[in-house]
């Protein structure tokens, strides 16, 4: 029988080794237990839905459905949920997508026990936290922007269609079908991959396909 004083917890890994070391990890934590692992972000969506966890442990390389859509669903399912992102990715595009998103707090995979439960602590009492590195970084460029106004970056600039139909593109789908997807014409699909290449200066599919796995849009 599960006790009701424990925080419940959900790990969407799918690294067995690296799930299995969470969850062994998590065992001596004290006051949570882990009632749920997910191996993509498919899972976790349908176990936070179905378990109602107080808090979803998650990296943002999840195959089938990626770890930034998985926090969207997750939150839109339920929004008092905390969501801790667990990543190797520094980049502060990433960091930015992921808060963006609902992602409560915000860890690196190279973090030590220690702090890895602290962002755990700190998460669930309502908190948000950042990784030392991740937080140094987003007070340097703050610091940067009020110097002047940074430079936005391609991907920003990109609309949320042309981040669509670039993710169907990496995704290996053919113009008509997007199209049908999106419910929006080929020529339309044609014109937003035009743009996608002109934006982010590359000019050929397999290039567009490398940028949004470097953006975690989808899955190598």
């Amino acid at each position: 029988m599960a006790n009701a004083g424990l925080r419940r917890i959900i790990i969407a890994e799918d690294h067995t080794i690296l799930r299995e070391g969470l969850r062994a990890l998590l065992a001596g934590m004290g006051g949570v237990q882990v009632v749920g692992e997910a191996v993509d972000g498919h899972q976790a969506i349908r176990l936070a839905q179905d378990l109602g966890p107080d808090l979803v442990l998650l990296d943002l390389s999840l195959p089938r459905i990626n770890g930034m859509e998985a926090i969207r669903e997750i939150k839109r399912g339920d929004p008092q949920v905390r969501i801790l992102v667990l990543t190797v990715h520094k980049a502060e595009d990433y960091v930015y997508a992921a808060l963006d998103a609902g992602a409560d707090g915000y860890v690196l995979k190279d973090t030590c026990s220690a702090d890895l439960f602290q962002a755990i602590r700190c998460v669930l009492a309502g908190e948000r936290f950042l990784s030392p590195a991740i937080a140094s970084t987003l007070v340097d460029l703050f610091l940067g922007s009020r110097r002047g106004p940074a430079p936005v970056s391609a991907f920003d600039s990109l609309s949320g269609r042309e981040r669509e139909v670039l993710k169907l593109l990496a995704e290996g789908l053919r113009t008509r079908a997007i199209g049908d997807f999106l419910c929006i014409s080929p020529r339309t699909v044609e014109k937003h991959r035009a743009n996608l290449m002109e934006k982010l200066d590359l000019h050929s599919l397999p290039a567009l396909t490398r940028y949004a796995i470097e953006k975690g849009l989808v899955m190598p």
